[in-house]
């Protein structure tokens, strides 16, 4: 699908973006006077304004457990309720969220993400060799190799509907489709930049990355699991804040590993946040004409109250469950389920019905061959418009108790 469906939308979000020289909304009217076009827009404007409160408060949790590897109390995370104690504590949790978010807000309104790009571009290559390194380490340590294994062969038993909605889920995240990013960015981009090229690199790099990280961790949990394997596995996300850190503490030099690998984790949501808030700040100021630093302040308060909303709903809020769900949980739901497949799809037609897909062949053209024209021109014609709707339906309906796929 990275191949195909992912391919073809990093190209359409990056080259509107590009030839518009807007964010998403003004990137949608400028191509289309109608309704379509200010509705289009605003729906892939909003996604990171409500994704990026959420996603602090989950950084802002990456931020203490970096805090207590430092501290030395790696014994101390690895109890069994400690993460539950953690974010069951509304203080403790709201404290380092706001802290979390602080640092993204300043690093957006004092305009220095330019600079953490420039670090970026160090620290990366930094952080796939430290990855590589702990991945070796995890997969030489006894019994791994059956993680390994786990991993690579493919049991089409458990293969299902939901399998495909998932991974199409992941891939909305991990590749920053139908959340503005891609058209923020790409009206920042020059003309002279390779389009198709870039694309590729991003596939590949998420594909690597994504790789490491589970040799990473799957190995080392059949490892040093004692026994709970499907346990383990099935934790979820607690899998990082709760498994591993167990893991971690069995290892012999598990508190070094458990600290560079929440350094590798507090980097890339880091990065992942400031390019959420920058297309959502880039937002106001295209729409409502205000500068960086009063986009930022209004985001900031924003993401104040959604965060706190995500952050309480561990513990003061947790009484209150929106559709059964607790906050986070909630607006992840929204967003990744409800408003991602909408917002790729009005993408596919802004394209297919005001623009045509010829506009964004001549904009990659302009520095590349483009080789990839009728898989791009065949996917948003037929497979993206199928594969989004089935995911919507399919994620509302499972959501909802009304199917089981």
């Amino acid at each position: 699908m990275g191949l195909t469906f992912g391919y073809a939308m990093i190209i359409s979000e990056t080259a509107l973006g590009r030839l518009s020289r807007k964010s998403p909304i003004g990137a949608f009217k400028h191509f289309t006077k109608s309704k379509f076009g200010a509705v289009g827009g605003w729906v892939n404007a909003i996604i990171p304004i409500i994704i990026v409160p959420y996603y602090s408060v989950i950084g802002g949790w990456v931020l203490r457990y970096f805090v207590e590897y430092v501290k030395g109390n790696e014994q101390k995370l690895a109890q069994e309720t400690y993460f539950t104690e953690f974010i069951s504590d509304a203080a403790s949790s709201e404290i380092f969220f706001l802290i979390f978010a602080t640092i993204t807000i300043l690093i957006i309104a004092l305009g220095v993400n330019a600079g953490v790009e420039r670090l970026s571009k160090i620290m990366m290559p930094a952080l796939l060799v430290l990855a590589l390194g702990i991945a070796i380490f995890s997969i030489t340590r006894p019994g791994a190799f059956a993680g390994v294994y786990y991993v690579f062969v493919p049991d089409f038993s458990k293969f299902s509907l939901m399998t495909v909605v998932a991974a199409t889920g992941q891939m909305f995240y991990s590749l920053s489709i139908a959340m503005g990013i891609l058209y923020t960015f790409g009206s920042y981009m020059k003309d002279h930049v390779d389009i198709e090229k870039s694309t590729y690199e991003v596939a590949i790099v998420d594909s690597v990355v994504a790789i490491l990280a589970t040799l990473m961790i799957i190995p080392s949990v059949f490892a040093f699991s004692k026994g709970d394997v499907a346990g383990t596995l099935n934790a979820g996300p607690s899998l990082l804040f709760i498994s591993l850190p167990k893991i971690f503490a069995d290892m012999a030099g598990g508190r070094i590993v458990g600290l560079l690998f929440f350094v590798m984790v507090l980097f890339a949501a880091m990065t992942s946040s400031i390019a959420l808030l920058e297309s959502a700040v880039s937002t106001f100021e295209d729409e409502f004409h205000l500068s960086r630093v009063p986009s930022s302040i209004l985001m900031g308060i924003i993401m104040a109250g959604l965060g706190t909303l995500s952050a309480m709903g561990y513990n003061a809020l947790a009484f209150i469950k929106p559709i059964g769900m607790q906050f986070l949980d909630f607006f992840d739901f929204l967003t990744n389920s409800v408003m991602m497949p909408i917002a790729a799809l009005t993408t596919c037609i802004l394209l297919l019905k005001f623009t045509g897909t010829q506009i964004v062949i001549d904009e990659v053209k302009k520095s590349s061959s483009f080789w990839g024209t009728k898989i791009y021109i065949f996917t948003i014609k037929y497979l993206s418009p199928i594969l989004l709707v089935v995911i919507f339906v399919s994620s509302i309906l499972s959501a909802f108790g009304i199917i089981t796929v």
